[in-house]
C-alpha cells in the first residue's frame, strides 16, 4: 500500500481527496493537514470526510508526519504548495500537485523539487480534461491558422485565480501546436471599441458564479462551421480520482517531473 498525505484536508477538495484515497485499493490515508489556525486541527480525517473514523488526526505541521507518508497530494495555495514541495524534496517524499496560480518564483520552487524527488504536476487531474488536451492539440494542428480560437471557462464564485490553470493549459497547447507565443497572442477579456479580431489571437473568457465546479470549452470557428471541444465537471471527485490515480502511478517512478498525460499514457 502506498501511504498518502492530504493537505488542505478541511476544504471541499481536501475532503473529496480523502474519500478518493479511501476508495482506492492500493492507497492508504496516513496523514492529513490543515492551516495552523484551522478549527479542525485534532479532528479525525475520516469523520471530516463523512466516512467514519479512520484514526488519522488532522495536524498543522508537515514536519510532524514526514515519516508517515510516501506521497503528498496538495491542492491548496501557491505559497503553501511551494513550501511543501521544498520539504518533500529535502526528505525524498513524492508529491502530486494540483495547485494553480503560482507566480514565477513559486513555480520555479515547485519545479526545482523534481530534481530531488518524484513529482506529478498538472493544471487539471480529470481524465476527461486530459483527453480534451489531446483532442485540442489534434484540432489545432488539423484546422491550423484558418480558424479563430476562443477559450471559455466557468468556475465557482470562490476561485481566486483567472483564467483557470486548465484554460491557460489549453491556450498553451493551442499556441504550441500553431507555433505561436501565448504571451503575445492571448487576449484576456474584451471591452469597448476593440477593433477587428487579429487572426492570431487566442481569446479567453472567464465566468465566476455560484457553485460551478468547472466548465471549459475551446472554440475553433471558421466561416460556415465551428468545432467546440468541451468538458463540464459536475463533481470534484473527477479531479480527486485522477489525483489518487497519479499518486498510485508515482509509487515506482524515479525522481523527475511528470504530468497527467504521462499517467494516462497520452504522450
Amino acid at each position: 500500500m502506498t501511504r498518502i498525505a492530504v493537505t488542505g484536508a478541511g476544504g471541499r477538495m481536501g475532503r473529496t481527496l480523502i474519500e478518493a484515497v479511501a476508495n482506492h485499493a492500493d492507497l492508504e490515508l496516513t496523514a492529513a493537514l490543515e492551516q495552523p489556525d484551522s478549527s479542525i486541527l485534532g479532528v479525525d480525517a475520516g469523520e471530516l470526510a463523512g466516512l467514519g473514523r479512520n484514526g488519522v488526526i488532522v495536524v498543522a505541521d508537515l514536519n510532524e508526519v514526514l515519516d508517515d507518508f510516501d506521497v503528498l497530494i496538495d491542492f491548496t495555495a501557491p505559497a503553501a504548495t511551494a513550501n511543501n514541495a521544498l520539504l518533500c524534496a529535502q526528505h525524498g517524499k513524492k508529491m502530486v500537485v494540483g495547485t494553480t496560480g503560482f507566480n514565477i518564483t513559486q513555480k520555479a520552487s515547485v519545479l526545482g523539487a523534481a530534481e530531488s524527488t518524484t513529482l506529478c504536476m498538472a493544471s487539471n487531474f480529470s481524465t476527461g480534461v486530459n483527453l480534451c488536451f489531446k483532442l485540442i492539440d489534434m484540432a489545432a494542428r488539423v484546422l491550423g491558422d484558418g480558424v479563430d480560437i476562443e477559450i471559455c471557462e466557468a468556475h465557482h464564485r470562490d476561485k481566486v485565480d483567472a483564467p483557470s490553470g486548465t484554460a491557460l493549459s489549453m491556450g498553451q497547447i493551442v499556441a504550441d501546436a500553431l507555433g505561436r507565443d501565448l504571451d503575445e497572442v492571448a487576449v484576456y477579456g474584451r471591452e469597448g471599441q476593440t477593433g477587428a479580431r487579429r487572426d492570431d489571437t487566442i481569446g479567453f473568457a472567464t465566468t465566476r458564479a455560484g457553485d460551478i465546479v468547472g466548465d471549459h470549452t475551446v472554440i475553433f470557428a471558421a466561416e460556415g462551421e465551428r468545432v467546440e471541444i468541451s468538458h463540464k465537471a459536475s463533481s470534484r471527485m473527477s479531479f480527486a480520482r485522477g489525483a489518487v490515480r497519479a499518486a498510485a502511478w508515482l509509487a515506482d517512478k524515479p525522481p523527475g517531473l511528470f504530468d497527467m498525460q504521462d499517467v494516462l499514457g497520452l504522450k
